[in-house]
């Protein structure tokens, strides 16, 4: 079945802008992930580099592969953000007794310092943007949109 320009424009304008929405918060949302900022300790460090910090804080040992699972994404995006913070001295590696190429990954005294500051700014900043949200929306909303980010993510 062959639709015309025509159909196709008009099932594109109705259907493109609740995914116009969602491309929208996506994009904002990834050049939120990429802006450096303070989490208390005078670090400026994004968030990727933070939540994978308190992830190796979280679970002492984890390897790249682990958090590339964890994350969704390549062992080389997570090798780029390691090397970072092990240039930062936040992390640092131990090989596996058993098994060379393995590296397990564990956090520096800094590192737990950074990783403790970045989860009392995220309580506070969950707490704060949920506070903001109950302005416009339901609880039972936000639950919602949750679920429908779970389904998303399941999708991908």
């Amino acid at each position: 079945m062959t639709n015309s320009k025509e159909e196709i424009d008009q099932i594109y304008a109705r259907l493109s802008p609740r995914a116009d929405k969602l491309y929208r918060f996506v994009m904002l949302y990834a050049n939120y992930l990429k802006e450096p900022r303070d989490y208390g300790t005078g670090q400026l460090v994004t968030m990727t580099e933070v939540h994978t910090l308190t992830l190796i804080e979280d679970n002492p040992g984890y390897t790249v592969s682990d958090l590339a699972k964890w994350w969704g994404c390549t062992k080389s995006a997570v090798s780029q953000t390691i090397k970072r913070l092990e240039a930062r001295g936040l992390v640092y590696k131990v090989r596996d007794e058993n098994n060379a190429k393995i590296l397990h990954l564990y956090p520096t005294e800094e590192g737990v310092k950074l990783s403790t500051a970045h989860k009392l700014f995220d309580n506070m900043d969950i707490m704060q943007t949920s506070n903001d949200l109950l302005r416009s929306c339901t609880a039972e909303e936000i639950d919602t949109f949750y679920k429908v980010i779970d389904a998303y993510c399941e999708l991908f």
